[in-house]
Protein backbone atom coordinates (compact mmCIF):
# COMPACT_ATOMS: atom_id res chain seq x y z
CA UNK A 1 0.00 0.00 0.00
CA UNK A 2 1.61 3.60 -0.85
CA UNK A 3 2.03 5.75 1.69
CA UNK A 4 -0.37 9.01 1.54
CA UNK A 5 3.04 11.23 0.52
CA UNK A 6 3.37 9.04 -2.78
CA UNK A 7 -0.05 9.04 -3.41
CA UNK A 8 -0.37 13.02 -3.40
CA UNK A 9 2.80 12.75 -5.88
CA UNK A 10 1.01 10.81 -8.09
CA UNK A 11 -2.33 12.59 -8.14
CA UNK A 12 -0.27 15.97 -8.54
CA UNK A 13 1.11 13.82 -11.82
CA UNK A 14 -2.76 12.96 -12.66
CA UNK A 15 -3.82 16.39 -12.42
CA UNK A 16 -1.20 17.85 -14.53
CA UNK A 17 -1.68 15.89 -17.56
CA UNK A 18 -5.16 16.72 -16.96
CA UNK A 19 -6.93 14.29 -15.14
CA UNK A 20 -10.79 15.13 -14.16
CA UNK A 21 -10.30 12.52 -11.36
CA UNK A 22 -6.96 14.38 -9.79
CA UNK A 23 -9.60 17.91 -9.05
CA UNK A 24 -12.01 15.12 -7.18
CA UNK A 25 -8.92 13.70 -5.10
CA UNK A 26 -8.08 17.14 -4.38
CA UNK A 27 -11.54 18.69 -3.33
CA UNK A 28 -12.60 15.57 -0.80
CA UNK A 29 -8.74 16.35 0.18
CA UNK A 30 -9.39 20.06 1.26
CA UNK A 31 -13.12 20.94 0.70
CA UNK A 32 -13.97 20.45 4.28
CA UNK A 33 -11.22 22.59 5.74
CA UNK A 34 -12.27 25.03 3.24
CA UNK A 35 -15.61 25.25 3.62
CA UNK A 36 -15.39 26.27 7.43
CA UNK A 37 -12.27 28.07 6.71
CA UNK A 38 -15.28 30.31 4.37
CA UNK A 39 -17.96 29.98 6.58
CA UNK A 40 -16.85 31.56 9.49
CA UNK A 41 -15.93 34.36 7.51
CA UNK A 42 -19.18 34.33 5.51
CA UNK A 43 -21.82 33.61 8.13
CA UNK A 44 -23.42 32.19 4.90
CA UNK A 45 -22.53 28.57 4.41
CA UNK A 46 -24.10 28.42 1.14
CA UNK A 47 -22.04 30.85 -0.26
CA UNK A 48 -19.29 29.61 1.12
CA UNK A 49 -19.68 26.44 -0.21
CA UNK A 50 -20.34 28.18 -3.66
CA UNK A 51 -16.75 30.24 -3.50
CA UNK A 52 -14.92 26.68 -2.42
CA UNK A 53 -16.35 25.59 -5.54
CA UNK A 54 -15.23 28.15 -7.84
CA UNK A 55 -11.82 27.98 -6.21
CA UNK A 56 -11.65 24.49 -7.28
CA UNK A 57 -12.73 25.74 -10.71
CA UNK A 58 -9.72 27.92 -10.96
CA UNK A 59 -7.20 24.91 -10.03
CA UNK A 60 -8.41 22.80 -12.26
CA UNK A 61 -8.09 25.88 -14.99
CA UNK A 62 -4.45 26.22 -14.30
CA UNK A 63 -4.05 22.33 -13.26
CA UNK A 64 -0.17 22.90 -15.40
CA UNK A 65 1.12 25.44 -13.13
CA UNK A 66 0.94 23.68 -9.77
CA UNK A 67 4.45 21.26 -8.42
CA UNK A 68 3.29 20.40 -5.30
CA UNK A 69 0.27 19.90 -3.20
CA UNK A 70 1.44 22.51 -0.80
CA UNK A 71 1.13 25.34 -4.09
CA UNK A 72 -2.39 23.94 -4.73
CA UNK A 73 -3.33 24.22 -0.72
CA UNK A 74 -1.47 27.92 -0.33
CA UNK A 75 -3.70 28.78 -3.77
CA UNK A 76 -6.76 27.47 -2.34
CA UNK A 77 -6.69 29.50 0.80
CA UNK A 78 -5.48 32.59 -0.49
CA UNK A 79 -8.30 32.36 -3.58
CA UNK A 80 -11.12 31.87 -1.33
CA UNK A 81 -9.48 34.46 1.45
CA UNK A 82 -9.66 36.85 -1.93
CA UNK A 83 -13.02 35.82 -2.97
CA UNK A 84 -14.34 36.23 0.49
CA UNK A 85 -13.10 39.84 0.76
CA UNK A 86 -14.70 40.58 -2.03
CA UNK A 87 -18.09 39.24 -1.21
CA UNK A 88 -17.99 40.94 2.21
CA UNK A 89 -17.17 44.16 -0.11
CA UNK A 90 -19.90 44.04 -2.07
CA UNK A 91 -23.01 43.48 0.97
CA UNK A 92 -25.06 46.52 1.41
CA UNK A 93 -25.99 45.09 5.19
CA UNK A 94 -22.75 43.69 7.23
CA UNK A 95 -23.41 42.00 9.95
CA UNK A 96 -20.46 43.25 12.74
CA UNK A 97 -18.74 39.87 12.62
CA UNK A 98 -19.19 40.49 8.92
CA UNK A 99 -17.09 44.13 9.12
CA UNK A 100 -14.44 42.84 11.99
CA UNK A 101 -13.63 39.92 8.97
CA UNK A 102 -13.44 42.44 6.25
CA UNK A 103 -10.78 44.35 8.60
CA UNK A 104 -9.19 40.96 9.85
CA UNK A 105 -8.91 39.76 5.95
CA UNK A 106 -7.11 43.47 4.59
CA UNK A 107 -4.63 42.71 7.77
CA UNK A 108 -2.18 40.67 5.80
CA UNK A 109 -0.26 37.22 5.54
CA UNK A 110 0.07 36.47 9.05
CA UNK A 111 -4.16 36.34 9.88
CA UNK A 112 -4.55 34.05 7.57
CA UNK A 113 -1.92 31.82 7.81
CA UNK A 114 -3.11 32.24 11.35
CA UNK A 115 -6.79 30.98 10.22
CA UNK A 116 -5.32 28.29 7.55
CA UNK A 117 -3.27 26.71 11.17
CA UNK A 118 -6.28 26.58 13.37
CA UNK A 119 -8.29 25.31 10.00
CA UNK A 120 -5.81 22.63 9.77
CA UNK A 121 -5.84 21.85 13.41
CA UNK A 122 -9.53 21.73 13.54
CA UNK A 123 -9.69 19.37 9.95
CA UNK A 124 -7.19 16.75 12.12
CA UNK A 125 -9.15 17.00 15.06
CA UNK A 126 -12.24 16.07 13.56
CA UNK A 127 -10.40 12.94 11.79
CA UNK A 128 -9.56 11.82 15.43
CA UNK A 129 -12.74 11.73 16.98
CA UNK A 130 -14.40 10.01 14.21
CA UNK A 131 -11.98 7.31 15.11
CA UNK A 132 -12.55 7.49 19.00
CA UNK A 133 -15.34 4.70 20.87
CA UNK A 134 -18.91 5.35 20.40
CA UNK A 135 -19.48 6.24 24.28
CA UNK A 136 -16.20 8.49 23.59
CA UNK A 137 -17.07 10.32 20.88
CA UNK A 138 -20.62 11.22 21.99
CA UNK A 139 -19.21 12.86 25.18
CA UNK A 140 -16.21 14.72 23.33
CA UNK A 141 -18.58 16.28 20.54
CA UNK A 142 -21.27 17.03 23.21
CA UNK A 143 -18.22 18.70 25.21
CA UNK A 144 -16.29 20.70 22.36
CA UNK A 145 -18.71 21.06 19.89
CA UNK A 146 -22.04 21.38 21.02
CA UNK A 147 -20.33 23.35 24.15
CA UNK A 148 -22.48 21.64 26.89
CA UNK A 149 -21.26 21.50 30.30
CA UNK A 150 -20.15 17.91 32.37
CA UNK A 151 -23.26 18.14 34.32
CA UNK A 152 -25.42 18.77 31.58
CA UNK A 153 -24.08 15.86 29.75
CA UNK A 154 -23.91 13.51 32.41
CA UNK A 155 -27.90 14.44 32.88
CA UNK A 156 -28.47 13.70 29.05
CA UNK A 157 -26.27 10.67 28.65
CA UNK A 158 -27.79 8.95 32.41
CA UNK A 159 -24.00 9.14 33.13
CA UNK A 160 -22.60 9.85 36.63
CA UNK A 161 -20.38 13.42 36.02
CA UNK A 162 -16.98 11.64 36.89
CA UNK A 163 -17.96 9.07 34.18
CA UNK A 164 -18.17 12.18 31.91
CA UNK A 165 -14.69 13.46 33.24
CA UNK A 166 -13.09 10.34 32.47
CA UNK A 167 -14.13 9.77 29.14
CA UNK A 168 -13.23 13.24 28.19
CA UNK A 169 -9.54 12.84 29.95
CA UNK A 170 -9.37 9.56 27.76
CA UNK A 171 -10.59 11.03 24.69
CA UNK A 172 -7.58 13.95 24.85
CA UNK A 173 -4.86 11.76 25.51
CA UNK A 174 -6.11 9.20 22.60
CA UNK A 175 -5.89 12.27 19.98
CA UNK A 176 -2.87 13.71 21.43
CA UNK A 177 -1.43 10.43 21.12
CA UNK A 178 -2.40 9.77 17.60
CA UNK A 179 -0.95 13.48 16.77
CA UNK A 180 2.12 12.52 18.22
CA UNK A 181 2.68 9.13 15.95
CA UNK A 182 1.45 11.01 12.96
CA UNK A 183 4.32 13.31 13.55
CA UNK A 184 2.30 16.36 13.69
CA UNK A 185 4.61 19.22 15.17
CA UNK A 186 4.48 20.72 18.76
CA UNK A 187 2.91 23.56 17.47
CA UNK A 188 -0.20 22.13 16.47
CA UNK A 189 -0.06 19.92 19.54
CA UNK A 190 -0.25 22.95 21.24
CA UNK A 191 -2.95 24.49 18.59
CA UNK A 192 -4.67 21.34 20.04
CA UNK A 193 -4.73 21.85 23.73
CA UNK A 194 -5.55 25.13 22.95
CA UNK A 195 -9.06 24.05 20.97
CA UNK A 196 -10.09 21.79 24.13
CA UNK A 197 -9.28 24.38 26.89
CA UNK A 198 -11.05 27.43 25.12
Amino acid sequence: MKKASEEIVDWMQELYEGNEKAIAYFFKLHSKSLAYFTTRMLEDKAEADDIVSKCFLKVWQKHKDFKTEQNIKAFLYISCRNACLDYLASLKVRTAAQENYIKYLQGGEETILYDVVQTEVLDMVNKEIEELPDKMKIVFKMLYIEEKSTAEIAEELGLSIQTVRNQKTKAVALIKNSLVKKGVSNALQLAFLFFITK
